[in-house]
């Protein structure tokens, strides 16, 4: 896929999430905190093809987002922030500061990968740093995506939505996800060795 098409498909399930959660909650409070919520798990969706798909021998991410599908990433996880920040700028809720800015440093991960990539690819970086910078970035973000979901699981994270099951089966995906790149990494290991 070229990014032109990735990004037109980023945009088109943005909108959708946006008009499926308008349909089931309105022009509510609820109705924004649905859209940031669905949001997060289509952002979770593109997250989890890179996470699996990176240098997968014969399924290759290049394949289903495109060359540049750091930059999808960050403009899918990008709409999400947009909606957070907006959910807790209309419903007052108060921020965790350690949560806070464990996320941030997300983001900015999310948002400097792209540029990564690129300079990558320009020759501007060399191999070794990238793969560094690479295993960082899914490692942290992964991390990331587990203490989302611990908090709803444990009950213990306050008006974020959803049911508990939702939640289960969120967290349960995510370190599902770990538990196949690790076994891709020990293959690899393996196969070199």
């Amino acid at each position: 896929m070229n990014f032109k098409n990735a990004f037109a498909l980023v945009l088109v399930l943005e909108v959708l999430v946006i008009v499926l959660a308008i349909i089931n909650y309105g022009w509510t409070l609820e109705g924004l905190q649905a859209t940031t919520r669905f949001s997060g798990r289509l952002s979770l969706m593109i997250f989890s093809v890179i996470f699996l798909f990176y240098n997968y021998p014969g399924l290759n991410v290049r394949r289903l987002l495109s060359d540049k599908f750091f930059l999808v990433f960050a403009i899918a996880h990008g709409i999400h922030l947009c909606g957070l920040l907006s959910f807790i700028y209309f419903s007052k809720n108060p921020l965790n500061p350690l949560r806070a800015a464990g996320g941030m440093l997300a983001y900015a991960m999310i948002f400097i990968m792209p540029l990564i990539q690129q300079n990558f690819h320009e020759k501007k970086l060399t191999e070794k740093l990238f793969n560094r910078a690479t295993l960082i970035y899914f490692f942290y973000v992964w991390f990331i995506f587990v203490m989302t979901y611990v908090p709803r699981v444990r009950g213990t994270a306050q008006n974020v939505g959803g049911t508990y099951m939702e939640s289960v089966v969120l967290l349960g995906w995510v370190v599902l996800m770990m538990l196949f790149k690790l076994y891709q990494l020990f293959v690899t290991q393996r196969a070199r060795g």
